[in-house]
């Protein structure tokens, strides 16, 4: 499955569990399936079994041909795209605190997948180091970041930009009081 489709398939998902009003253990249980799987396919770490998405849509409540109306595939698009600041989709990833993303964008470009989004880093927000199959660009638009990377720390301020192998363990710590915010572009490379 193409990682574009992936990601529209987990938000539409979230979105409509949050509509609902429903925990990821009460979508869990409704769909009989473990509350970790949930979180997995929410947040695009994992591919559910067609039986298992089925059964998330249907206890969601959602009729199967509208979930999958709009989901587009690479071949269908637009040559221009525009994304309202209202539009953002918001999302939180898991064993992450005080971590408030915004996506911007996500979309398969000439054998890759680009996934843009805004992340906010409150002040002692804090994860364990991650690893993502992607190059990440990082623009500071607030604040002051320190990346970690195992054991090398690059300081970043406001203006500055980095990029990198996102398979290098790293994080991003807010140095300052205050909420810290970057742009944050994922190039995910197809899988030959």
């Amino acid at each position: 499955m193409e990682d574009d489709i992936l990601i529209q398939i987990s938000n539409r998902i979230k979105e409509r569990r949050r509509e609902k009003n429903i925990t990821v253990q009460e979508l869990a249980t409704l769909a009989n399936v473990s509350k970790g799987l949930i979180s997995q396919i929410e947040n695009s770490r994992t591919i559910p079994s067609l039986i298992v998405l089925i059964d998330i849509i249907k206890a969601l409540e959602i009729d199967l041909n509208a979930f999958f109306k709009d989901i587009r595939t690479r071949n269908k698009l637009s040559p221009i795209l525009v994304t309202r600041k209202n539009d953002y989709y918001r999302f939180e990833k898991e064993h992450a605190i005080g971590f408030h993303y915004q996506r911007i964008l996500t979309r398969f470009i000439d054998r890759s997948t680009v996934d843009i989004v805004i992340l906010e880093l409150e002040p002692n927000a804090t994860r364990p180091l991650v690893e993502t199959d992607a190059f990440e660009y990082k623009y500071i638009l607030a604040g002051e970041i320190e990346y970690q990377f195992n054991e090398e720390r690059i300081q970043l301020s406001q203006g500055d930009s980095i990029l990198f192998d996102g398979r290098i363990p790293h994080t991003p710590i807010n140095l300052g009081g205050q909420t810290a915010s970057m742009l944050v572009v994922y190039f995910f490379e197809e899988k030959k």
